[in-house]
């Protein structure tokens, strides 16, 4: 499960189709305002632009599941496998792993606190033992685009090792 359907969730999605892992990609969380990517220079927010028409183009062409007006309300674990259940408002998806982009990580905290998970000082490491990716969460500036790229490398690799672990 994606929750974030801009450059860093649809990236992570395509990472995902290409380790051969379905994925749904929904708009966010609720009430999380959506941060603007703060890219000054001309030519970084071209090749931002650029690439989201791109991966955009490729989650329509390889049918990826991008639910652009479904918002993850709240998140807990438990049932079957001990799976994230996330709430939204047509109802319970479940999931074995959760990747959360592009947010500032307060906006995760909070969102994190209300599903009972405290993170301590190193909120990606406590995240990863539970499950949860974070991909373009940072405390101030965005991400670079290629740095978003790595990140969602990175993760989709985690997640696809642990698949080919499990099976």
């Amino acid at each position: 499960m994606v929750i974030g359907a801009g450059l860093p969730g649809l990236a992570v999605a395509s990472e995902l189709s290409r380790h051969g892992i379905p994925s749904v990609v929904l708009e966010g969380m609720e009430r999380a305002p959506r941060r603007r990517a703060g890219v000054r220079d001309t030519a970084a927010a071209t090749e931002r632009s650029d690439l989201l028409r791109l991966l955009r183009g490729y989650a329509s062409s390889h049918a990826l599941d991008v639910r652009h007006s479904t918002s993850a309300r709240t998140v807990k674990r438990g049932g079957a496998g001990n799976q994230w259940m996330v709430q939204t408002e047509l109802g319970v998806l479940r999931a074995d792993s959760l990747v959360i982009t592009d947010c500032p990580q307060n906006q995760v905290r909070r969102f994190l606190r209300g599903a009972g998970i405290s993170s301590g000082r190193d909120i990606v490491a406590s995240l990863k033992a539970l499950g949860i990716y974070l991909v373009g969460v940072t405390e101030l500036l965005a991400p670079s685009t290629r740095e978003i790229i790595r990140q969602a490398k990175v993760v989709s690799d985690s997640i696809a090792g642990g698949r080919l672990l499990l099976a």
